[in-house]
């Protein structure tokens, strides 16, 4: 056992690309297995628990996210012994590559997935199509959603014009329409902000049974780093890969946005855009009242009170 926990002591922040992939491959080596997936793609498996959870991340993501620059299953087989398979793309590919394809194929044939008595597929924005498109390969599993795009087959999304490079990659094929590919998973969890016009779009195109959403009002456009940033993250992959997350539960765990710099900023400019002075002024005196450090507050806060205290000519 003690082998076993030396590979995650070790720090893989600050390393250059090569070495950082390199030094992962044998720490999962040791304890799992590495495998490259052709050249945008690899799979990291470290086996321990009864629980795996598959997560779909970027290099690129794994590396800013991360103070040990790791990916972010690492934390959950830490601090809950489970099991991790990490499936990984260099840059947004929305791994649709035949490559990753195969693994999953194989994988079935292999029963990979019958050795384990739960299963969650987390992922977010690229990774979360990922992981809603290939939780099909696990049914009965449950799937962790935030801000996933359904598909970029643009005769379905051609109103979605961020990702025109994507246009000609194939959506249609095995593995290909998200929402499809959830029919077969024990309950799925879609997170997005109602106000992100085209995440909401996405968002709706996974309205079935069987799937939950929760609108995260305000939140923006990169809701995965403000999670991370709340620390709430792991006790949504907790209660997701238990089937626990409903309303009550989802509730009390976001309420952390209450103290969250990002999240009160967001909700104060949309006021401002409103021009809804009075309830800009009662969220400003709220905030500084709770925070002993809420200098934009306070400096809004006092703006106001200096314009009903000296109120311009021009009526402002």
């Amino acid at each position: 056992m003690q082998d076993q926990e030396i590979p995650f002591e070790s720090d893989l922040a600050d390393l250059p690309k090569a070495e950082w992939l390199s030094r992962l491959a044998q720490t999962v080596e040791k304890q799992g297995f590495f495998r490259q997936l052709g050249r945008k793609h690899f799979a990291a498996h470290i086996r321990r628990g009864e629980t795996l959870v598959v997560t779909f991340e970027s290099v690129q993501g794994m590396r800013a996210l991360s103070d040990r620059a790791e990916p972010l299953g690492w934390s959950m087989v830490r601090d809950n012994d489970w099991s991790h398979l990490c499936i990984a793309s260099d840059g947004d590919t929305w791994f649709r590559d035949r490559h990753v394809i195969a693994l999953f194929d194989q994988m079935i044939d292999d029963g990979f997935f019958d050795d384990f008595e739960s299963i969650l597929f987390y992922g977010a924005g690229p990774c979360g199509y990922a992981a809603a498109a290939y939780s099909v390969a696990a049914p009965g599993s449950h799937v962790l959603l935030i801000q996933p795009q359904a598909t970029l087959d643009p005769r379905v999304t051609e109103w979605d014009d961020r990702f025109i490079e994507m246009r000609r990659t194939d959506f249609t094929s095995r593995y290909g329409y998200a929402p499809d590919m959830l029919d077969a998973c024990a309950q799925a969890y879609v997170l997005y902000d109602p106000v992100e016009r085209l995440d909401a779009m996405h968002a709706a195109l996974f309205t079935r049974a069987g799937v939950t959403q929760y609108q995260l009002r305000n939140m923006g456009d990169a809701i995965q780093s403000d999670l991370v940033n709340m620390n709430v993250l792991p006790d949504l992959l907790e209660m997701a890969a238990e089937g626990a997350l409903d309303d009550l539960q989802f509730a009390k765990v976001y309420r952390a946005r209450r103290t969250y710099p990002g999240y009160l900023r967001r909700v104060m400019a949309a006021l401002d855009r409103d021009e809804r002075i009075d309830l800009t002024y009662m969220m400003a005196r709220n905030v500084v009242e709770r925070m002993k450090r809420a200098p934009r507050f306070q400096r809004r806060l006092a703006e106001i009170e200096a314009r009903r205290q000296f109120p311009s000519d021009d009526g402002d």
